[in-house]
């Protein structure tokens, strides 16, 4: 049987926040949509049953770690990704660019050769060109692929955002060429270009007339202010294509994501639940809680009484301050678990207040809480 190819339409609108349906043969994405974070394969203290329980429709993962371990041939051995680690789930793979910068302290940028970098587990050298980025990606058969970018850090050096932004564009077409015709696979594309107006348009009009299935704004959450990432989505939310998915990459709490499809964004990953329930940080419909204070000792209360996965809300704040304070992982698997399920109903409601025409009175509401 044919696979279904890889499609996008905006379903609803509210002034710039968008509705829209992504279509791919492992299952449809409604957006805005938040993608649980599987680094290695995995999302951690989660099994993929528990992550479908919270509405989660993707999932991401990442090419640089996997390819580190524990390498791609052992995945491809398996049946590819999906098989590997037992998920259903589309799947969408990263390029690797952003972890060559944040990981590696020994790397050298080739325009030609790619990123070269050392492992930031036992130091051997690897070598990530374009076209070897893709060909992971694909090999590990994932839904959506990421091009090659360079993700620099921030800075207010205009030559060398301009420069990174370049080399970017000259990967973009490589990569574009290394994947070839997969009409049921999403290329996207990445606009980089630090906090610079000028430098963002010109990067996504060179993207669009490469032509990509979807646009990710890279280069944020590398340091700069919420701020400044929504001025930088401010200054391009009109020249977005309105016909493809916008993508904000490793965003973020609750209020970047709600400022976000404000602005246009319809995809959206961040380690921050997973990561946060491993330390007992809980995101609630009323605010961030340290499920470790003290206060919690005698509060037999649910962690989240609006939540509304009943199964979350079986344990009490005052078991989960025990767990936590014996340092037993069951407490980080529940955190993680509720943390997730945050972020699906949050998704959920936006969707539902875009089609409302709401949005911007649920937004208001919420970001008064905080």
């Amino acid at each position: 049987m044919a696979l279904k190819n890889f499609a996008f339409n905006v379903l609803n609108t509210d002034k710039f926040a968008r509705c829209g349906l992504i279509e791919t043969h492992r299952g449809n994405i409604r957006t805005p949509a938040f993608m649980p974070v599987g680094t290695q394969a995995t999302v951690k203290a989660c099994t993929i049953e528990d992550i479908k329980k919270t509405g989660s429709q993707i999932i991401l993962s990442n090419t640089y770690h996997l390819m580190i371990r524990p390498g791609v041939e052992r995945i491809v051995n398996a049946g590819g990704l999906h098989k590997f680690m037992n998920c259903d789930l589309p799947i969408l793979t990263d390029s690797g660019g952003f972890q060559v910068m944040s990981l590696s302290k020994l790397n050298k940028i080739d325009r030609e050769k790619g990123a070269i970098f050392n492992s930031h587990v036992d130091g051997k050298k690897f070598f990530l060109s374009p076209e070897e980025s893709i060909k992971i990606q694909i090999g590990l058969n994932s839904d959506i692929v990421m091009i090659m970018d360079e993700c620099p850090k921030k800075t207010e050096d205009y030559n060398l955002i301009k420069k990174s932004k370049d080399l970017s564009l000259y990967w973009a077409k490589r990569s574009k060429k290394a994947f070839g015709h997969n009409p049921h696979k999403g290329l996207f594309g990445i606009v980089q270009g630090g906090l610079f107006k000028d430098l963002r348009i010109n990067s996504l009009n060179e993207l669009i007339k490469i032509g990509f299935d979807g646009y990710a704004m890279g280069g944020l959450a590398v340091g700069e202010s919420q701020s400044e990432m929504f001025s930088v989505l401010d200054d391009i939310k009109e020249f977005l294509p309105p016909e493809k998915p916008h993508y904000l990459m490793g965003v973020g709490t609750p209020s970047d994501i709600l400022g976000s499809v404000k602005r246009g964004i319809d995809m959206f990953d961040c380690v921050l639940p997973t990561r946060s329930g491993r330390t007992g940080l809980a995101f609630t419909w009323e605010g961030r809680i340290n499920i470790k204070n003290s206060k919690y000792k005698t509060d037999n209360s649910p962690l989240d009484i609006n939540c509304k996965n009943l199964n979350l809300n079986k344990y009490s704040k005052n078991y989960l301050n025990h767990l936590f304070n014996t340092n037993e992982i069951l407490g980080s698997m529940i955190l993680t678990l509720h943390n997730i399920n945050f972020y699906q109903e949050l998704m959920l409601a936006i969707r539902d207040h875009i089609e409302a025409e709401t949005f911007d009175a649920f937004h208001d509401e919420y970001i008064g809480k905080l």
